[in-house]
């Protein structure tokens, strides 16, 4: 039998009547009626179902979005999280590369204040035995020594106890005295450390261009480089002294200097 569905109002308007009617029909009139009014109620179930199951989705995906919310604010939050902690550990790390580039610079400082000390005590003992048993000859400690070893070790340990002023006068005189020796590029190079050290900045930058432009094969040069970057950052020259930073790590890439104008230009956020 085809079912008929019965709007709400038409479901009134029949039981209604239902009565009036009731004396005019026969029994398996009413099983009919009974029949549709059964399956008028099961619709109506099945509606008031279908209006309870929308409320049921409703609530839930209003419950969805907020927890949705919920959780992107929370994975906003840990990113915010991280990238300061990125930064943190970038900036642990570039303090790290300077500590162990002093360490290195200092390492270079004992060895050469222990060539120093054998000089001295080669000096005194040369000094003793031209004196002879009189006594008579001593040799004076003050005097600038002309050999180019003991210059060069004196005009370093200058610069190691601080004596700038000192150091570049000595590594001066070598570098006109002897030009040509294997310590000539070194005595420029720390010539422009001492400089660097009275926040004489030009003046560095200056004897750092000279062991890059006359001796480019020095074991300096990925220093000089990294030291001129430091000064023109030191003066304020930003964009000049990044170049020369980068110039260490596209030259040197797998060097100890690489490494600190890596970590430096990390702690400027480039």
């Amino acid at each position: 039998m085809k079912q008929i569905r019965w709007p709400g109002i038409a479901l009134v308007a029949v039981l209604a009547v239902l009565p009036l009617s009731i004396s005019c029909v026969s029994s398996s009139d009413l099983d009919e009626i009974h029949t549709k009014l059964a399956d008028i109620q099961r619709e109506v179930l099945k509606l008031q179902q279908q209006s309870s199951s929308k409320d049921e989705v409703a609530d839930l995906g209003a419950q969805i979005s907020t927890q949705t919310q919920s959780l992107l604010k929370s994975e906003a939050d840990v990113q915010v999280s991280l990238k300061e902690l990125s930064q943190q550990i970038e900036q642990l790390q570039a303090n790290l590369g300077d500590t162990n580039y002093r360490l290195s610079q200092l390492s270079q400082q004992i060895t050469a204040t222990n060539q120093e000390l054998m000089a001295v005590r080669s000096s005194l003992g040369r000094g003793l035995a031209s004196a002879g048993p009189s006594g008579g000859g001593n040799a004076s400690l003050t005097e600038a020594p002309t050999d180019p070893q003991a210059l060069y070790d004196t005009s370093y340990n200058d610069y190691l106890r601080g004596n700038y002023d000192l150091a570049i006068l000595g590594f001066r005189r070598y570098s006109t005295n002897f030009p040509d020796t294997e310590l000539t590029d070194n005595a420029t190079y720390w010539t422009g450390e001492s400089y660097f050290s009275q926040a004489k900045y030009q003046q560095a930058i200056a004897q750092f261009d000279t062991i890059l432009n006359e001796y480019p094969r020095s074991d300096k040069t990925a220093s000089a480089i990294l030291k001129k970057g430091y000064a023109y950052l030191e003066l304020g020259l930003v964009e000049q002294g990044e170049v020369q930073l980068r110039n260490v790590i596209q030259q040197f890439p797998n060097s100890d200097e690489a490494n600190l104008a890596r970590q430096r230009l990390a702690a400027a956020g480039r």
